[in-house]
């Protein structure tokens, strides 16, 4: 690690073991229960003010410099997936069908390791910093139910900053991108309803499975003919539930999916489509459907300012061959609601590993990290907020 700060190269170890730790005991979206626990405890032990329980589980800490000054917020996520983890390691989740397969148990281990690093030095220096963990980032409601219940009221915010690990890019690179980087999110529920009866007289019966199969179809043909060219969005229906024998039609058919875009008003537009298609497909073949959306999160707009502060840190960290110009993703991320409030930078950690060893991607139940990219991620937050901070 020849560009990592030394106080960073010292704290590695206890980063790691942190983070194996996290990692052997991963809890679900608002059950955080645990990690929680001890994320409230370690920083009470370092000095900070430590509030709990927004968003259930959430951990909001704040610290006062020596000195007025400019506040800067540092977000970690920490909850785990519904996934029986089958990477072989010797800090193996220990909770059956439960891992940390996205990497927040090393987001989590990297934000507290940047609050103890920089709580030495904040009596000595201007500012303020305010240490952000969030509950439920994978069911993107977390950061929602901490403002809900009050997290952030009466604190102003001069400048945010995040990183995660991201198991496409090689340990040793740094991702940015100015503007936005990841799309909304809508969870979308069609209910398709007909009139059952045998299989083998479909005539007495509306079938809303053909249906079902139509409007599936019909809805790929909306996004691929009313979004512009030059913009994106994505739409994938992922569950169908339908029927309860070979030879029933049933009444009704359940379907739900995920739609992902990062204009506004384009969402809307499309959100209607999707209902008039959806209606008009079922009242053609004689059935009816109904949409629902439920909108989880806005896009992720990263400031150009707070970016410009990332980037130029990134290069002392890693080099500037290493920084990597991101492309924007179709994945999402609810701090988006955070980064509304207050301008923010979301950065990228490359965590691959590079040794020739197969990389399991994210929500994958062999995922796992190279370590190293840790020591990046604590650096990368500690001279940004130096950076801003000033002396």
């Amino acid at each position: 690690m020849p560009n990592i700060s030394a106080e960073v190269q010292t704290s590695f170890p206890s980063l790691v073991e942190f983070r194996r730790d996290l990692h052997r005991h991963p809890e679900l979206g608002f059950q955080e229960v645990r990690t929680a626990g001890l994320i409230a405890r370690r920083l009470e032990e370092l000095g900070y003010t430590v509030r709990t329980g927004f968003g259930k589980t959430g951990v909001v800490a704040f610290m006062k410099g020596g000195k007025l000054g400019k506040t800067v917020l540092l977000r970690a996520d920490i909850d785990a997936l519904p996934i029986q983890e089958e990477a072989e390691v010797s800090w193996k989740s220990q909770t059956p069908g439960v891992m940390h397969a996205c990497g927040h148990d090393a987001n989590t281990a990297i934000g507290l390791t940047a609050a103890a690093i920089l709580a030495k030095e904040m009596p000595s220096r201007r500012g303020n910093l305010c240490f952000v963990f969030q509950p439920a980032e994978e069911i993107l409601s977390g950061a929602a139910a901490m403002l809900k219940d009050g997290a952030f009221e009466g604190i102003q915010v001069d400048a945010a900053f995040a990183v995660h690990m991201q198991n496409d890019m090689p340990v040793g690179t740094v991702g940015l991108r100015t503007g936005p980087v990841m799309t909304s999110a809508d969870r979308l529920e069609l209910t398709v309803v007909g009139k059952g009866g045998h299989g083998a007289f479909p005539h007495q019966a509306n079938d809303p499975v053909v249906a079902a199969a139509q409007i599936i179809t019909a809805l790929q043909t909306v996004v691929s003919r009313e979004t512009p060219p030059l913009e994106m969005s994505v739409l994938s229906i992922t569950t169908l539930k339908a029927g309860t024998a070979f030879n029933i039609i049933p009444d009704t058919v359940e379907m739900s999916g995920t739609f992902r875009c990062f204009d506004g008003e384009l969402r809307e537009r499309l959100m209607a489509s999707f209902r008039r298609v959806s209606e008009g497909i079922a009242s053609a073949l004689r059935c009816s459907a109904q949409v629902q959306n439920h909108w989880l999160t806005p896009a992720l707009v990263n400031d150009p300012t707070m970016t410009t502060v990332m980037r130029d840190v990134a290069t002392e960290v890693v080099g500037d061959q290493q920084v990597i110009e991101m492309s924007p993703l179709t994945g999402s991320d609810d701090l988006a609601y955070v980064w509304q409030r207050f301008p923010g930078c979301y950065a990228f950690v490359g965590s691959a590993k590079t040794d020739g060893s197969p990389v399991a991607p994210h929500h994958n139940a062999k995922f796992d990290i190279d370590e190293s990219a840790m020591a990046t991620g604590v650096d990368l937050l500690v001279r940004a907020t130096r950076r801003v901070l000033g002396s």
